[in-house]
């Protein structure tokens, strides 16, 4: 969130894509063993291809419209609000798509996104999610629409909606890059699954077209072919550290910061992960495994986290285990209910690209690094799928070959267990948390 908050002011102030100015380093030097005065820093601040541009633009044109004020964090977060609340009328309508001949489901898929308890505290972060949960859901709500629309009469309908898949897309990788692969997978739908080769092609040249302008300036400030970000070294050093075991640590998360230059970063990074892979190889299918089980994981890391360093203060024991219910139970009902929903979906292009966007965007995650906030971008996904149980009747359960019932019942006993071990790892805490000095256990993330 320093970052991000950083950059924003770097930019409403016309200063450009800059960050860690003297003043900013200043209060991070201390944990990094830096040496200000030897660095020599340009008084705006060092330009970077560290991060994605568009979070931190969005921030910006609040921050210039707002002014550079302690007010300017309100102005954010009252703004994440209306991005998060578009999310219910946009699952709304892509249920819509998915059942056009049930006006229940998409209500009750909608109503779940907007009283979903993690998605209404998630404004108060500067967090790229804000954004990107609502570019991804309005890409898959727009190529739903291709499938719809691709045979009818009109023609200049389909042009619109392959141009602006291929532009939602676009701004979704400019926010998080890792939705690439999904938009890749897109691309091959279009062509394959909805015949559309024109198509397919419009939308890949309009979702290059949009990130383009920031790859050739991130190229040309390393002097090499560069992507949107030059995150992932970072990202696999943290995931692939022996000290780790596949989602974010906070010892291994400073090691690198030290490092200046974005893509001396990356690169040392980058080869400090494959020696941990090749000092011991049968990690990597371990961690894999659980990353797998992280991206599961009870929603229940950050307030945790917020609740032990005191951010928070004293919450009665009542009250905080209520708290704790609210947070976690919601993900449990909707992901094991979407499992039985998504097995009553119809063989069609619509049910292809869902599954797409699953794969897609679940195995970097897999291969990088995870959390349990990644999986709220599939939330509306799975808010559908369980709304599809939820409003089907009992009867169609039965109408599931037996081989895809008893793999949707294996799965269903893997979360379970995923999240027993979660619980039984985290038990000791949540009872510390309990206790009378549980508010002031000074924890790291």
């Amino acid at each position: 969130m320093f970052q991000y908050d950083m950059l924003a002011r770097s930019l409403a102030s016309g200063n450009g894509f800059r960050w860690y100015a003297p003043a900013d380093l200043a209060r991070i030097a201390p944990y990094l063993r830096l040496d200000i005065a030897a660095l020599a820093l340009d008084p705006r601040g060092m330009l970077t291809t560290f991060r994605a541009p568009l979070y931190p633009s969005f921030l910006a044109i609040i921050y210039f419209f707002n002014g550079l004020n302690d007010g300017r964090f309100f102005s954010a977060r009252l703004a994440q609000t209306v991005t998060g609340a578009l999310l219910a009328p946009l699952t709304f309508s892509a249920a819509r798509q998915l059942f056009p001949n049930d006006d229940r489901a998409p209500k009750i898929a909608a109503w779940i996104i907007a009283v979903y308890p993690m998605l209404l505290i998630f404004p108060i972060a500067l967090a790229t999610e804000n954004l990107f949960f609502l570019l991804v859901l309005a890409a898959v709500l727009s190529l739903l629409k291709l499938a719809e629309v691709t045979t009818s009469p009109d023609s200049r309908l389909p042009t619109f909606c392959f141009l602006l898949s291929g532009f939602l897309l676009g701004l979704a990788a400019l926010t998080r890059s890792v939705i690439l692969p999904f938009a890749g997978l897109a691309m091959l739908w279009i062509w394959f699954s909805l015949k559309q080769p024109r198509g397919a092609i419009l939308s890949a040249l309009v979702l290059i077209l949009t990130i383009a302008p920031w790859v050739i300036r991130n190229s040309l400030l390393t002097g090499k072919l560069t992507g949107i970000e030059t995150s992932m070294g970072y990202n696999l050093y943290v995931g692939y550290h022996p000290q780790s075991t596949g989602t974010f640590a906070f010892g291994p998360s400073l090691d690198l910061l030290s490092i200046i230059d974005d893509k001396a970063r990356d690169e040392i990074g980058a080869q400090k992960a494959i020696e941990f892979i090749k000092q011991d190889p049968a990690r990597f299918p371990y961690l894999a495994a659980r990353r797998l089980g992280y991206f599961f994981n009870l929603e229940l890391r950050a307030f945790t986290y917020f609740y032990v360093n005191n951010f928070l203060g004293f919450i009665p024991p009542i009250l905080l285990a209520a708290i704790l219910l609210i947070l976690a139970l919601p993900f449990v009902f909707v992901s094991l209910s979407a499992l039985f929903g998504a097995a009553l979906l119809p063989s069609r292009p619509q049910t292809v690209l869902l599954a797409l966007l699953f794969v897609g965007y679940l195995l970097p995650h897999v291969f990088i690094l995870s959390e349990e906030r990644f999986h709220l971008t599939l939330l509306p996904l799975f808010a559908i799928l369980a709304a599809n149980l939820w409003m089907d009747k009992s009867s169609a359960l039965a109408s599931i070959k037996k081989p895809v019932l008893y793999l949707c019942i294996f799965l269903a006993l893997l979360l379970l267990t995923n999240w027993g071990f979660e619980i039984a790892r985290d038990g000791r805490t949540i009872l510390q948390m309990l206790g009378p000095t549980g508010n002031q256990l000074y924890l790291p993330y």
